[in-house]
C-alpha cells in the first residue's frame, strides 16, 4: 500500500481534447507539498485550540458575572434581561 498522499489536479479549460492534455491528473505530493500540508495542519490545530480556549474563557466569565449578579439578589429573569439572552 502506498502511503504517499496524492494530488488530484483537474483542468477547467473545457478544451482538453483539442489541446492534447488530460482533464484529470493524479500524482504523488512533493516533499515540499507534504511539509506545507503538515505545517498547515499544525497551524490549524493551534488556532482551533486558541479559539476553544477563548470560548471557554468567555463562558467562564459569563458564568462568573451571572453568579455575582445573583449574589446581589437579581433573579434569573433579571440576569437574562441584562445579558440580552
Amino acid at each position: 500500500m502506498n502511503d504517499t498522499p496524492i494530488a488530484v489536479e483537474i483542468c477547467c479549460c473545457g478544451n482538453c481534447d483539442a489541446l492534447g492534455h488530460q482533464k484529470v491528473v493524479e500524482r504523488p505530493l512533493t516533499a515540499d507539498e507534504i511539509a506545507q500540508r503538515e505545517a498547515d495542519a499544525a497551524k490549524f490545530a493551534t488556532e482551533q485550540a486558541e479559539r476553544e480556549a477563548a470560548e471557554a474563557a468567555k463562558a467562564q466569565a459569563k458564568a462568573s458575572a451571572e453568579a455575582k449578579l445573583a449574589a446581589l439578589g437579581l433573579t434569573a429573569e433579571e440576569i437574562s434581561a441584562i445579558a440580552g439572552a
